[in-house]
């Protein structure tokens, strides 16, 4: 059986995952920040700290063949903690993959990677990188990274551009980006059990009518979502839409138009 770590464990995603990991018998060790963890069953693998001291690394790496790698900010902050959270944390992790022979890492990139691109634009997963803040640039990094210690060092990675996952829609831009838990949980499970997967990128998004994005490129995943946000347009296009003009007009919402530079001001005349 293959030795799993999450880490990011008491994050949103990190408790769905972890509780459903462990349900499916998963050797698991979930690892969280500053706070220890309480164990959701007797002698479950638990630990704490930060990533980006190699020690905490080297705690969190031992035996393992997969990293799920959650931790981080996974908001839109000041530059300088999104450099060593994002950035430095994640060096460290792949470092410690490299010394312990960590086969595969599953890196939760975001959607905000390309969230500067317009909400008519189809996109496949070649297309260009339009960060729509300091966290979704700090994902293409993070994917650039991945795909370096693929090339240097062969060590895998699945680079999941995850929409929004949250357990239902519940405004009309998820009716475009959700990514519903069991969706989540399925691809996941390819993450981890699909062989040779060298260097990915994947959409986290289910089977939505609407979805700005298309997943053909990562068939070999084996990722057949059966969710649909359709299924709650109903009611949610009954709703007033929440996002302000800028936010609805580009994929990553209110990503977008956070700290938003209007046209009329820009390049103003002196």
């Amino acid at each position: 059986m293959k030795k799993i770590a999450l880490s990011g464990a008491a994050g949103q995603l990190g408790r769905v995952l972890r509780k459903a990991l462990l349900e499916r018998g998963v050797d698991l060790r979930s690892a969280a920040g500053s706070r220890p963890l309480e164990p959701l069953v007797a002698g479950e693998d638990v630990m704490h700290g930060d990533l980006r001291d190699p020690a905490v690394v080297d705690r969190l790496m031992s035996g393992v063949d997969v990293l799920i790698h959650l931790a981080g900010t996974s908001v839109e902050r000041p530059l300088p903690e999104i450099i060593e959270n994002n950035l430095r944390g994640l060096v460290e992790v792949y470092e410690g993959a490299r010394r312990h022979g960590v086969r595969r890492i599953i890196f939760a990139s975001s959607n905000h990677a390309i969230g500067m691109h317009p909400v008519e634009d189809k996109l496949t997963l070649d297309c260009d990188f339009r960060p729509d803040g300091f966290y979704g640039l700090s994902k293409v990094w993070g994917e650039a990274l991945a795909r370096m210690y693929w090339d240097k060092h062969g060590i895998e990675s699945v680079c999941i551009r995850i929409g929004s996952c949250i357990e239902k829609p519940t405004e009309f831009r998820h009716l475009s980006t959700w990514l519903g838990f069991e969706d989540l949980l399925h691809l996941i499970e390819q993450s981890i059990n699909v062989p040779d997967l060298g260097y990915l990128v994947v959409w986290g998004v289910s089977n939505n009518t609407r979805s700005y994005w298309d997943n053909s490129g990562a068939a070999r995943l084996g990722y057949r979502p059966g969710q649909n946000a359709e299924d709650y347009a109903a009611d949610i296009l009954a709703q007033a839409n929440p996002l302000d003009a800028t936010a609805q007009r580009y994929q990553g919402g209110s990503f977008a138009s956070f700290d938003f530079t209007a046209q009329e001001r820009r390049n103003p005349q002196r």
